[in-house]
């Protein structure tokens, strides 16, 4: 379990109990968790942000697993670069969900929205309202990253004016709530706890330890889940698939020194 933020949204009439998720990365063992998790909880409206598949995992039983979900689904920016990058200019985690998803799977992903207002209360995107690859709630600098203040995430905010504003990308879960009253909440990653990356400098995300997490907007506010799997299957497989990186995510929550 963790914590719960509370804003603006107080007052909402909400009548499900909303299920977030955010980064599965083709983490099926996870994404059934987590499934099974938000269940227990009478969670009955899943919304997922982006950044479903890719990654040396299982991209096609996710992908068919969401398809019969048919949950609310963006597209984050591994779906982008999964349709407009060459095949020679993809990471290794878009090139391997891209060699073995089908056609049906990338029209699946086509369909998906860079972002949505999914109801008058409730924002989605994977980034920030303008970018798939911007951080909402964190910021990067040459110092690698930091928790963002109010002030930039108002700026990022592109005055939307939505009581929740959920976000992904970023794998670590965070919720702040504005002076006026709106939620800026990134539920976490499914999928992976850890990763780097070089843009724009180097930095690196830690979770810390390997459970999946998600998120529960209810009664204006959002509370923090974090859901055990068998997360050492998951760090196997990527190990098979030459990815000592992703399995020392998986099995830690860190990156190697």
């Amino acid at each position: 379990m963790g914590w719960r933020a509370a804003g603006r949204g107080r007052g909402l009439h909400l009548l499900s109990r909303i299920a977030v998720l955010s980064d599965i990365h083709g983490n099926l063992p996870a994404l059934e968790a987590v499934i099974a998790a938000a269940e227990r909880r009478g969670c009955d409206v899943f919304l997922n942000l982006g950044d479903s598949l890719s990654g040396p995992l299982w991209p096609v039983e996710t992908a068919e697993r969401l398809m019969r979900k048919d949950w609310s689904t963006i597209a984050g920016n591994h779906e982008r670069q999964l349709l407009t990058l060459k095949r020679e200019r993809m990471g290794a985690s878009d090139l391997h969900a891209h060699d073995v998803l089908s056609e049906r799977h990338m029209t699946w992903i086509a369909a998906q929205p860079a972002t949505l207002a999914w109801s008058p209360e409730i924002f989605m995107c994977h980034g920030t309202p303008a970018s798939d690859i911007e951080h909402f709630l964190h910021s990067v600098g040459p110092a690698g990253m930091r928790e963002a203040d109010d002030d930039e995430i108002v700026t990022r905010t592109g005055a939307r004016p939505e009581a929740f504003l959920l976000c992904g990308h970023t794998h670590l879960p965070r919720a702040v709530t504005l002076a006026d009253g709106r939620i800026v909440a990134n539920p976490g990653s499914v999928g992976l706890q850890a990763f780097d990356d070089d843009r724009p400098w180097p930095y690196r995300v830690e979770v810390g330890d390997p459970r999946a997490r998600y998120a529960i907007i209810e009664h204006g506010g959002i509370e923090f889940v974090a859901v055990d799997y068998d997360h050492e299957a998951a760090a196997a497989k990527a190990a098979r698939e030459g990815r000592e990186d992703w399995a020392q995510a998986l099995s830690r929550g860190r990156l190697s020194a």
